[in-house]
C-alpha cells in the first residue's frame, strides 16, 4: 500500500484522536481502545515506510496515549532539573537550523544599521530617537558617555530591563504565528538598532568604550533576543512546511517546542537585566575585569546552547 494511500484511509481517524486527546479528559478505556489502534498503525507504518515523517508523527501521538495512561505517576522533584538539563537541549538541538537562520538575519540587520548610519547622520536619530541621541551627545561632551546607565536606581533599572528584554524575546517568538517573516522581521529591526547604536558611538571615537560598557550584559542579552527568533522561525517553519503531517499537528509541535526554548530562557533574562543595572554603569572597571564577564557570558552561551545540545542528542541516541 502507497503511504499516500494509507494517510488517506487513516487521517480522519488520527485527526479524531487528535481531538479527544486535547479537548477531554477522555476514559481509560478509550484510551487504551486509541493507545491500540495507534500502535497497530505505528507498527505498520514502521514496516512499510520506515524513516518517515508519517512513522515520526504516529510514534508521537502513540507516546502522548502513553503519557495521558500514566500521568498519575509522579515524577517528583527531578521534573525540574530535568528540564533545563534535557529538555531544553535537546529542542535547542531540533531547532539547530532555525537558530542560525535567526543570528545571520539579526547580522545582516546590524551590518546595515552600521553603514546606513555611516552614509547618513540623520539615520541614527530615526531608529534611536532625537531624545536619546542629544541626551548621548551631552553625556559625550560632560565626559561620561555611558552616564544613561547610571542616571537611575539599580533596583528600578534592573526590574525595568528585565520585563522590557522578556518583552521583546517573547515578541519575537510570537511573531512566528505570523509565519517565520514575523519573527524575521522584529529580529532585522533590532540588528538594525544595534548597528546603528554603535556607529553612532563610534563616530566620536568611543566604539571600544561602547563595545566593553555594552556587551558586559549585551553578551546574554543579545543573545537571548537572537535565540527567541530562532524558537520562532522554528514555530513559523512548523506553519509553513508540515510535511507529511497534518498542518495543525506541526504547527502545535513547533509551537511547543519554541515554547520550551523561551521559557528556558527566562533565567538569562534575569541575569542580563542584573548586569546590565548594577554592573554596566561602572564604566570605570579594568579592562580585564569587563572581559572576565564577557568571555565567561559567551562561552556559557555556547556551552549550553549550542555543546549541550549536540552532546545531548547524541547521549539519547545511543540509549
Amino acid at each position: 500500500m502507497k503511504q499516500s494511500v494509507f494517510v488517506k484511509l487513516n487521517k480522519e481517524k488520527w485527526e479524531e484522536y487528535e481531538k479527544i486527546l486535547e479537548n477531554r479528559s477522555p476514559s481509560s478505556d478509550d484510551l487504551s481502545k486509541i493507545y491500540v489502534h495507534l500502535t497497530e498503525d505505528l507498527a505498520f507504518s514502521k514496516a512499510k515506510y520506515p524513516k518517515t515523517s508519517l512513522t515520526v508523527y504516529l510514534n508521537e501521538l502513540s507516546l502522548k496515549v502513553h503519557n495521558l495512561i500514566y500521568r498519575n505517576k509522579p515524577e517528583g522533584n527531578r521534573r525540574f532539573i530535568k528540564f533545563w538539563k534535557t529538555e531544553v537541549p535537546l529542542e535547542m538541538q531540533k531547532a539547530r537550523m532555525p537558530m542560525l537562520y535567526s543570528f545571520l538575519i539579526m547580522a545582516i540587520g546590524v551590518l546595515i544599521g552600521a553603514i546606513s548610519t555611516a552614509n547618513d547622520e540623520t539615520f541614527a536619530r530615526l531608529i534611536l530617537g532625537d531624545a536619546y541621541v542629544d541626551m548621548t551627545i551631552q553625556n559625550i561632551k560632560d565626559g561620561n558617555p555611558m552616564g544613561v546607565y547610571g542616571s537611575t536606581d539599580e533596583w528600578y533599572m534592573f526590574f525595568a530591563i528585565t520585563s522590557n528584554n522578556i518583552r521583546v524575546s517573547f515578541l519575537a517568538f510570537v511573531s512566528g504565528v505570523l509565519t517565520s517573516f514575523g519573527t524575521g522581521f522584529i529580529l532585522f529591526r533590532n540588528g538594525i538598532m544595534l548597528g546603528a547604536f554603535h556607529y553612532f558611538f563610534a563616530q566620536y571615537g568611543l566604539f571600544d568604550e561602547t563595545i566593553l560598557s555594552i556587551w558586559v550584559h549585551g553578551t546574554i542579552e543579545i543573545s537571548a533576543i537572537i535565540i527567541a527568533g530562532g524558537a520562532g522561525i522554528r514555530m513559523g517553519n512548523a506553519l509553513l512546511f508540515p510535511g507529511t503531517y497534518p498542518r495543525a499537528y506541526s504547527f502545535r509541535q513547533g509551537a511547543k517546542s519554541g515554547l520550551k526554548i523561551v521559557m528556558g530562557l527566562f533565567p538569562f533574562f534575569i541575569i542580563a537585566g542584573f548586569i546590565e543595572s548594577f554592573l554596566t554603569r561602572y564604566t570605570e572597571w579594568p579592562l580585564a575585569a569587563k572581559l572576565f564577564i564577557i568571555l565567561g557570558s559567551l562561552f556559557f552561551i555556547i556551552y549550553y546552547f549550542i555543546y549541550l545540545p549536540i552532546k545531548t542528542h547524541h547521549g539519547n541516541s545511543k540509549n
